[in-house]
């Protein structure tokens, strides 16, 4: 294996078509197909099945593809830090739960190190994708919450993949309303209070047990339920239809704007915020600067 077999490798899953990948690398389509073949060979995989249509990644192609990109990304830091410039983009990729302050660290991090040329995924979407987009080296870094409720399923998911999870901090439940809402006046809420409005969470897909919500308190029963799967729609309903939704309380108002207010829950529970990594991969230098820059932002 070569670093230049690993570019041929991931330029072919990123174009979708050997003969597009062969022009972006300057080669020759039979010298790229025979350099893919060989890496097949000597690891004793495939990676693409090929047909009429083009190509399609196989399993243990993703999962190859996932470690070829952290070498190479790895690659590209030993060099822009050692011979001081750089050769291409610089890659970053995070899976998180709706939590403003992600974004915050996210934002910081690519003002830091985007450079002139990056490609930096922000990936707010379903907990089982974050696990899934982690375990297949897809994201870097996960963001999630355990609690007393979903954390034996949690962990099991989380041991079945291969990842381990770091508590980053504990935070009291919350509710996020509008700041007209007719609940904004109150010091704290209730269960109680909260029965009269429509209550907002986030789609989880195909794994949309109540183990993978990312609201605490999904089984309380609820006689408004709204559904979205963006964190824009949440708050636009939760002040056009004087909604809410359980959460963790920290909130960036220069990301999110001065319309959405959180308000202490009155029950007992609480939300685990952390991160998950590989177990067995050493995270990259951008990865352990991201990491400090979620420490630095929800230090009590």
């Amino acid at each position: 294996m070569t670093l230049k077999q690993l570019r041929y490798a991931v330029t072919v899953a990123d174009t979708g078509n050997m003969t597009e990948a062969a022009k972006r690398l300057f080669i020759a389509q039979p010298s790229l197909t025979s350099a893919i073949m060989e890496l097949e060979k000597e690891y004793g995989i495939t990676i693409f099945t090929r047909s009429n249509k083009g190509i399609e990644i196989t399993k243990d192609g993703e999962e190859f593809l996932g470690y070829a990109r952290q070498i190479l990304d790895q690659t590209e830091l030993f060099d822009e830090r050692y011979k001081g410039h750089s050769q291409g983009k610089v890659r970053f990729c995070v899976s998180s739960q709706h939590y403003s302050f992600v974004v915050e660290a996210f934002v910081e991090l690519l003002k830091a190190h985007g450079g002139n040329k990056y490609e930096f995924h922000m990936r707010e979407t379903e907990t089982y994708d974050i696990i899934d987009d982690v375990a297949h080296l897809r994201s870097e870094i996960g963001i999630l919450y355990l609690n007393e409720f979903n954390e034996t399923i949690i962990r099991k998911t989380l041991r079945d993949n291969n990842l381990i999870f770091t508590p980053l901090f504990k935070a009291k439940p919350h509710v996020f309303i509008g700041k007209n809402s007719p609940l904004a006046s109150k010091k704290s809420l209730t269960l109680k209070d909260l029965e009269p409005y429509p209550r907002l969470s986030y789609e989880q897909g195909s794994h949309n047990s109540f183990y993978f919500a990312e609201e605490i308190l999904s089984t309380v029963d609820c006689d408004k339920e709204l559904v979205v799967r963006d964190r824009a729609t949440l708050f636009n309903l939760l002040i056009g239809l004087n909604g809410y939704t359980i959460c963790s309380g920290v909130i960036s108002e220069e990301l999110n704007g001065p319309n959405i207010i959180a308000k202490p829950l009155k029950v007992d529970d609480y939300m685990q915020i952390g991160y998950i990594l590989p177990a067995q991969l050493h995270p990259s230098a951008l990865t352990a600067e991201y990491i400090e820059i979620l420490k630095k932002l929800t230090k009590a």
